[in-house]
C-alpha cells in the first residue's frame, strides 16, 4: 500500500546545533549538508537528521522527571556492544536506565535526547 508521505527528516531541538548535528554525521555516517548559527542538516544514508537552536532548551529527564522524553530514534546495528563503544567515543552517554540491554542499548546524545542501538530492527 502507498502512502501519502515518506519520512524525509527528525529535527531535533536543542541548544547547541552544531555540536548534535557533528555527532549525528559521525554515528550514521552522513555528512553536514546545510549550516547555519541556528540549523544544521545532516543528510544521511536514509533519513535527514536536523538540530535546530531552541532557547532555553532543557534536554529531557528520561525515563523519570519533569521533562519528557520529545523524541525516540531507534538505529539498526549488526554488534551491540561495537556500536555502543563507538557512540560513546564520538559523544553518547549510556543511559543509567537500560530496559533490555541484551536487546537494546539507549544511549543520550550530546544535546540529552534519548536513542537506542538495536539489532531487533532489519537493516535495509
Amino acid at each position: 500500500m502507498a502512502g501519502v508521505a515518506r519520512l524525509a527528516a527528525i529535527s531535533l531541538d536543542c541548544s547547541e546545533p552544531h555540536p548534535l548535528a557533528r555527532f549525528y554525521a559521525e554515528l550514521t555516517g552522513g555528512e553536514i549538508a546545510f549550516s547555519s548559527a541556528d540549523f544544521v542538516a545532516v543528510k544521511g544514508p536514509a533519513v535527514w537528521i536536523t538540530a535546530q537552536r531552541v532557547p532555553d532548551h532543557r534536554p529531557p529527564t528520561w525515563p523519570t522527571g519533569g521533562i519528557p522524553q520529545q523524541v525516540h530514534i531507534e538505529f539498526a546495528v549488526e554488534d551491540l556492544d561495537a556500536a555502543q563503544t563507538q557512540a560513546i567515543a564520538i559523544g553518547a552517554r549510556l543511559a543509567d536506565e537500560q530496559p533490555s540491554p541484551d536487546r537494546w542499548r539507549v544511549l543520550l546524545d550530546p544535546a540529552g535526547h534519548p536513542f537506542c542501538l538495536t539489532t531487533l530492527v532489519p537493516s535495509t
